[in-house]
């Protein structure tokens, strides 16, 4: 598997946020979200065996928590499941980013995923999700949207709707977008859709969704790495 990093740091996303976890970021990514954080893995990356990605998790003990991120980790889909399985059968708890282009349905149903729906400020990556993984979505699964306006946040509350979302998954989260080259203050100066308003938003709707800031950007300068 081509990895681009493996380290601890806390959650910041998700209802697991606040949590210590291990992310392991895979490198590649088919798709190209005009307001994403992490173009530094579209390409690189080094080549680590099964064993050796189980080794460096095991040195980050106690931490029983991971998360595999990208990138696009269903890319390396050939490789990543069967080492969810050996990592589910060794009692972590797993944790998967995923756009929900790539099939789903093989993921293992341990697995939590986190589904990225991608909105028409998306860019050229709007409209990407493959429908039928709406299929393969568990109670310990959870849909994303990252909203840089108003259209973006009509798209997600009519997909919410239309699909039944909350039946489906264990949760839905409204995550507004990040500037891409934001300024080092750690305040939502720095989101392209400020939360207040977005909150609003939800208000009046009465959506059954939950606010998700990234709050990794908030402990920590936004375009730091590795944490």
């Amino acid at each position: 598997m081509h990895l681009i990093e493996l380290y601890k740091s806390v959650q910041g996303e998700s209802s697991f946020t606040g949590l210590p976890c291990i992310f392991v970021r895979l490198a590649g990514c088919n798709l190209r979200c005009a307001w994403c954080d992490s173009e530094y893995t579209f390409t690189g990356g080094k080549p680590f065996t099964a064993d050796e990605i189980v080794a460096q998790i095991e040195a980050l003990a106690p931490c029983r928590l991971v998360e595999f991120t990208g990138g696009e980790p269903m890319l390396q889909a050939k490789e990543l499941l069967p080492l969810m399985d050996r990592l589910l059968a060794e009692g972590y708890t797993l944790m998967m980013e995923t756009s929900g282009e790539r099939p789903l349905a093989d993921v293992p149903k341990a697995v939590h995923k986190i589904v990225d729906v991608k909105c028409p400020g998306a860019g050229a990556a709007a409209n990407s999700f493959r429908i039928e993984n709406l299929q393969a979505l568990t109670k310990n699964d959870e849909v994303k949207f990252v909203l840089s306006h108003r259209e973006d946040y009509e798209f997600a509350r009519n997909f919410i709707a239309e699909h039944a979302l909350n039946e489906k998954a264990g949760g839905v989260l409204l995550s507004p977008a990040f500037n891409k080259n934001p300024s080092p203050l750690r305040t939502t100066d720095n989101a392209t859709l400020d939360p207040r308003i977005l909150v609003e938003w939800m208000m009046a709707d009465g959506i059954d969704a939950r606010l998700s800031l990234q709050t990794h950007k908030y402990i920590w300068e936004p375009m730091k790495k590795g944490v």
